[in-house]
C-alpha cells in the first residue's frame, strides 16, 4: 500500500518559504505544519517572522505560537506533535505541508529519527558554559570532534548551542549523538515525505535578509524582547534564538543600536549559508529557485509529487 504523501518545503530564511507554503495550500486543499524552532513560541512574533493571519490568508496553520519562552521543548517532543498534526490534516482528506528552515526538524521526520528526549544536566552545562567563557569555545569544538567527529562535521565551529549538546548528550547517555541517530533509524517510516528546498542567488538572499532585520528593527523587535523579558523570568531556548540573544546583549549595554543591527544581518547571513549546507546534504531533494514567480515553483512541486 502507498503512504500518504507530505510535502517539505525548506530552505533558508527570508527566501519565500511561508508566501509558497500558503500558496501551495491553497491551491491543493492544504494546511501548512511549521518546521521552525522559534516560531513554536508564545510571545516571539517579529523576531521569528510568524506569519500574521493576513499572510495565513485563512490556512489552518499547525505547530506556531503554542509553547511559553520559559518552557524547553526538544526535537523528541517536536517529532511527535509534528506527526500528529500530519495525521490530523490527513485524516479531514487535506494534503499536510512542512514549511521550515529548522533542519534538524525536518531530518527526524523524513529520515525517522527518534531523538531520545534526555533530562538536562544543569551543572554539567554551568561548567561546559565556564569553560567558554575561560578557555573559548574553540575547547569544546575539540571535546567534541574527539567524542563525535561525523557529527561535529554537520555544524559550525562557532555554533555554541549544537557542539555543547555534542557533549551533552555523550555525558547523559553514554552514547554518541552519531550512534543515537543510527540506531534510530531502524524504524520503518510512515509517510512518503516529498522534500522541496529553495535556492536563491547568494546576493539578492543577502539583500532579502538585511531588508528583513531593517524591518524588525522598525515593527519593535527591540520592544518585543523587553516585553518578554518582563512577562517571563527563565528563557531556557528562546532567548538564544537568532535576533533575540543579540538583542538581549544590546539592552545590557554590550552594543550601540548601529552594533546591534549590523550584527544579527550578519548573523542571519552566517545562518542562511548553513541552512543551504545542511539542506544540500539531502540527494532526493528537488531544488526550487526563489527567484522564480510562485506558480512556477508550485507548479515542480505538483509535478515533483505525482
Amino acid at each position: 500500500m502507498d503512504k500518504p504523501k507530505v510535502i517539505v518545503i525548506c530552505g533558508p530564511t527570508a527566501s519565500g518559504k511561508t508566501s509558497l507554503g500558503v500558496e501551495l495550500a491553497k491551491q491543493i486543499n492544504g494546511e501548512v505544519i511549521s518546521c521552525d524552532s522559534m516560531q513554536i513560541y508564545k510571545d516571539l512574533k517579529i523576531g521569528t517572522a510568524k506569519p500574521d493571519e493576513n499572510e495565513m490568508q485563512g490556512i489552518k496553520h499547525h505547530m506556531i505560537d503554542f509553547v511559553p519562552p520559559n518552557k524547553r521543548y526538544s526535537v523528541a517532543q517536536f517529532k511527535k506533535d509534528a506527526e500528529n498534526s500530519i495525521k490530523q490534516v490527513l485524516e479531514k482528506g487535506k494534503h499536510p505541508i512542512l514549511v521550515g528552515g529548522t533542519g534538524l526538524y525536518i531530518n527526524s521526520l523524513i529520515y525517522g529519527i527518534e531523538y531520545q528526549d534526555t533530562k538536562i544536566d544543569y551543572e554539567y552545562r554551568d561548567s561546559l558554559e565556564k569553560i567558554v567563557d575561560k578557555q573559548g569555545l574553540e575547547v569544546l569544538y575539540k571535546q567534541a570532534l574527539k567524542i563525535d567527529p561525523i557529527a561535529i562535521k554537520k555544524i559550525s565551529s562557532n555554533d555554541k548551542k549544537r557542539i555543547m549538546r555534542i557533549l551533552e548528550i555523550y555525558h547523559e547517555t553514554g552514547k554518541t549523538k552519531t550512534e543515537q541517530e543510527i540506531e534510530s533509524r531502524s524504524k520503518e517510516i510512515e509517510y512518503d515525505y516529498k522534500v522541496f528546498a529553495i535556492n536563491m542567488d547568494r546576493e539578492k538572499l543577502y539583500d532579502r535578509i538585511n531588508k528583513r532585520v531593517d524591518k524588525m528593527i522598525e515593527q519593535g523587535l527591540i520592544e518585543e524582547v523587553k516585553e518578554i523579558m518582563k512577562k517571563y523570568n527563565e528563557f531556557p531556548t528562546a532567548m538564544q534564538g537568532l535576533g533575540y540573544k543579540e538583542v538581549v546583549d544590546y539592552i545590557n549595554d554590550k552594543y550601540t543600536k548601529d552594533e546591534l543591527i549590523e550584527k544579527i544581518k550578519m548573523e542571519t547571513r552566517r545562518y542562511a549559508k548553513r541552512q543551504l549546507t545542511w539542506f544540500r546534504k539531502n540527494n532526493d531533494t528537488i531544488w526550487l529557485n526563489g527567484l522564480d514567480d510562485i506558480q512556477n515553483n508550485i507548479n515542480i512541486i505538483l509535478e515533483g509529487i505525482n
